[in-house]
């Protein structure tokens, strides 16, 4: 008996033994799971997926700390992947739509930071770091040099070609009428069969106001509004709602 009491220590001991590097290894994982990331970095990456579901509701300008994380992304590959990806799962949804033909098929793009960049205009400006200052951007949109986001491009000439009537509805006001279809015809944009304004009855309503009674509005015209394109959560809630409503990314400002 004290033979077998003397195994069954031995086992238990090496078994111990055999354990012990497994644990220290769990005392020694490091706080960040992401090799060569920082602790801001992992914090603006998850900052940033909270504005694009909405969680993170209203917002004035971005984290302090987050200026380079932004700068990095809307200038790199992902932002642009970000765009690829999602202009295919639109044309997807596009393509299983049937087109009557009676010209009253729609799809609803925004403007700014939908088929438009500001980019260049917020790399002066902090990339939304900084308070909105709307006297300095209307003159950037004054200058009509915004360029093209390449995949809404692609995908907005797809719907052309797929028999969608292209309907613009932007938050800019009328008095840029001039200057914003001079710009949309600079970066490639064509066809549309209405842009729509504000006038100045909408001034100081909320975007999801103002947008939710300019939709409603063509469907009364008729319109059938299968598709609706924006980085505003504005661009796309309130009634009535487009079948399908695609975000955009856009972790530079936020608008009600």
């Amino acid at each position: 008996m004290g033979l077998f009491r003397s195994l069954l220590l031995l086992l238990a001991l090496s078994a111990v033994a055999s354990a012990a590097p497994f644990h220290s290894l769990l005392r020694t994982v490091p706080e960040d799971p992401a090799p060569g990331r920082s602790a801001d970095s992992l914090f603006c990456d998850s900052w940033r997926l909270s504005v694009e579901t909405n969680d993170a509701g209203y917002w004035r300008t971005i984290p302090q700390k987050c200026h380079k994380f932004v700068e990095d992304y809307v200038n790199g590959d992902h932002y642009a992947s970000d765009f690829d990806v999602i202009a295919s799962e639109s044309l997807s949804f596009a393509e299983t739509v049937r087109i009557a033909g009676d010209g009253q098929d729609a799809w609803i793009f925004d403007i700014d930071e939908t088929l438009l960049s500001n980019v260049p205009y917020y790399a002066v400006n902090g990339y939304g770091s900084e308070d909105f200052n709307e006297t300095s951007f209307d003159e950037w949109v004054d200058l009509a040099r915004a360029p093209a986001l390449p995949a809404s491009l692609r995908l907005y000439e797809e719907l052309i070609g797929l028999g969608f009537q292209m309907v613009l509805l932007t938050g800019r006001s009328e008095n840029q009428r001039n200057s914003t279809e001079k710009n949309l015809l600079y970066a490639g944009y064509h066809s549309w069969i209405t842009l729509i304004l504000r006038q100045t009855s909408d001034l100081g309503k909320p975007a999801v106001v103002y947008k939710s009674e300019r939709r409603a509005a063509l469907e009364a015209q008729g319109f059938r509004i299968h598709g609706n394109s924006g980085d505003q959560w504005s661009d796309l809630l309130g009634l009535p709602i487009a079948k399908r409503s695609f975000k955009l990314p856009n972790p530079m400002y936020y608008i009600n």
